[in-house]
């Protein structure tokens, strides 16, 4: 550890990958101090220490905890990845108020588990939902939550998120980066757990009328990342998202004029103004699916088009009939 007033930037592997770093550079850097901190080659590591893991379990965080983080801050004496991703910041202050959601609000189940791998990498894609993206943060906190090693999950999100003042700083700290193949490459063969919601705002911002069908996948980039990675793709089910903000409406000339994807009306908002903005308390069910291999491609494989496809195809069906097992079971959106 250093002493300075800078983190210690913890480099995943030795794999340099240019077009990651512009794409990186055009959505934002980490912060000036992590930038000229000491770099390191050190393995990266899934599992916080004990100490880490009690007050996110907890939904708290405890004075000594607290107290430890300040006096890390202000000596420098913590770390962060070269994507930026600071885990003792995001498992002290980031992680504790998003777990009172997903334990008091949305009472989260999740299911499967068992599915995520003990270490080394897997691609995680799940189906978008809700308006706001809050199915992937609980996601992240389901993996986090439910996995013994409490393993972060990346998540790569679109570029509006890193050009959003402060939001895109704190998104960066807490392990996302931006959704482009480089990056999503260099953290599977890092062994990273990484997070893709192909649909992308065609999913988060669906009407209402359309809620648990899966929009178009693209063109299955994240396929041909996980055939490069050569690690397993696992498909993700959200049931419960889709109904928080239930889309009616679309004010498009404000969409624009706010330089928004869409600006949605719901049945309280903007009718209610902020108190519309609360999401219904719905009960969320989040299913990690059989991972899918692809250990059995050659790497050429990753540019036919026609293979990647079939993969991208296989994997959105594979969500699409979990939804469907899901919801036949569910008898209430508030209860479950």
């Amino acid at each position: 550890m250093t002493s300075g007033s800078s983190a210690q930037v913890i480099r995943l592997h030795r794999d340099g990958s240019p077009g990651g770093a512009s794409a990186r550079a055009a959505a934002g850097d980490p912060d000036d101090a992590d930038r000229h901190a000491s770099v390191v080659e050190l393995p990266t590591s899934s599992a916080p220490d004990s100490a880490g893991d009690s007050g996110a379990a907890g939904g708290g965080v405890s004075l000594d905890r607290l107290l430890t983080f300040l006096r890390n801050r202000l000596t420098g004496d913590y770390d962060v990845d070269e994507f930026g991703f600071d885990p003792e910041l995001t498992d002290t202050l980031v992680l504790p108020p998003l777990k009172l959601l997903y334990d008091k609000w949305f009472r989260v189940g999740a299911v499967g588990a068992g599915h995520l791998p003990a270490d080394g990498g897997a691609l995680l894609v799940g189906n978008h939902s809700g308006v706001l993206p809050i199915d992937s943060i609980m996601t992240a906190l389901a993996v986090h939550e439910q996995h013994p090693q409490r393993r972060h999950l990346r998540m790569l999100g679109a570029d509006l998120v890193f050009k959003t003042p402060v939001l895109g700083t704190l998104a960066r700290k807490s392990g996302q980066t931006l959704a482009c193949n480089p990056d999503a490459e260099r953290l599977l063969r890092a062994g990273e757990l990484v997070g893709v919601w192909p649909e992308g705002f065609k999913g988060v911002g669906k009407p209402f009328s359309a809620r648990y069908k899966l929009q178009r996948f693209g063109r299955g980039g994240f396929a041909s990342a996980a055939i490069r990675a050569g690690v397993p793709i696992i498909p993700v089910a959200v049931v419960g998202a889709e109904e928080i903000y239930p889309k009616i409406g679309d004010i498009k000339p404000l969409a624009r004029l706010l330089g928004l994807p869409y600006f949605p009306v719901t049945p309280f908002f903007p009718l209610l103004g902020p108190l519309g903005a609360v999401p219904l308390p719905t009960k969320w069910t989040i299913e990690f699916g059989e991972p899918i291999l692809t250990d059995a491609y050659e790497p050429e494989a990753a540019d036919d088009p026609m293979r990647v496809f079939n993969l991208n195809d296989q994997v959105r069906e594979a969500i699409q009939q979990m939804l469907y097992r899901r919801l036949a079971r569910r008898r209430n959106i508030f209860s479950g």
